[in-house]
């Protein structure tokens, strides 16, 4: 019949479709590529300045790949490592969990109110220009030992990324969504349901992504606080004992949980638009 396609037309469409879809592979596997190659690159580094280019006997052969591997492999299948990579990621949805609880409503807040935001911002200029490391000894005075000021760290460093950018969020969001809530007559309520967290979920992720990162940078140091466990707590162990290639290939670890926290942050806030 003439309003069905044909097995030709089918074919066409299936034909383009494959050749739409060819490219974009293409496209991943250069990339893939590229990224591998910018990471052999940096490993042939290594090798050259601590098995080539180092004098025989210094410090510098003791961070050898060669041995970094050997003591990574020994130290994730015979040691209690996995724990306090456990414990380190714990501290880290910790302080991301408390960072998103106080950012997201103070960024709507924020983003919402002209005056609070014209009356809240130096304030805050002020506050996320201190570096949360600097509050350590504070930290240790009011909360003690412990997880507590390891908590309260990271949620200072974690938060301002992400009240910022709920707050340009919501400040972008397109004035006509708000006008046809009102409209229909739709409740506050309704309308940060409905209107306002989906508008600005974008810009909480990439939040999110930021936060992560410098969570990351500001956790070891802050597990090496006067806490028992944890990454931070394994390097100091590390350096005490003089396992240079154990210190190394925590390094080494420490890198590669980070990249995968990125990559999982990225790959969320893909899949979002993706949605």
């Amino acid at each position: 019949m003439h309003g069905e396609p044909s097995t030709a037309q089918h074919a066409a469409a299936s034909t383009a479709g494959s050749n739409a879809a060819a490219p974009r592979w293409q496209g991943y596997a250069a990339r893939f590529g590229l990224g591998l190659g910018g990471l052999t690159a940096v490993l042939a580094l290594w090798w050259l300045g601590t098995e080539v280019l180092a004098p025989a006997g210094g410090m510098a052969r003791r961070f050898a790949p060669g041995a970094t591997f050997v003591s990574l492999g020994q130290l994730l299948t015979a040691s209690d490592l996995p724990m306090h990579v456990a414990v380190s990621l714990r501290r880290i949805a910790v302080g991301l969990g408390l960072a998103l609880a106080i950012g997201v409503p103070l960024g709507l807040a924020i983003g919402s109110y002209r005056r609070l935001e014209a009356a809240l911002s130096p304030a805050m200029q002020f506050l996320r220009m201190i570096s949360p490391l600097s509050w350590m000894p504070i930290a240790v005075m009011v909360f003690g030992v412990g997880d507590d000021p390891v908590y309260f760290l990271l949620t200072f460093a974690a938060v301002w990324p992400i009240v910022l950018n709920t707050a340009a969020g919501v400040q972008q969001l397109d004035a006509r969504w708000l006008q046809l809530a009102q409209s229909v007559a739709a409740t506050r309520w309704e309308t940060l349901h409905h209107v306002i967290l989906p508008g600005v979920l974008g810009h909480i992720l990439t939040g999110v992504r930021l936060a992560i990162g410098i969570l990351w940078i500001v956790l070891v140091p802050c597990e090496m606080l006067g806490v028992s466990a944890g990454m931070g707590y394994f390097i100091l162990d590390t350096r005490d004992r003089l396992a240079y290639s154990e210190l190394m290939a925590m390094v080494l670890l420490i890198g590669v949980l980070g990249f995968l926290l990125d990559a999982a942050a990225r790959g969320l806030y893909r899949y979002w638009r993706g949605g």
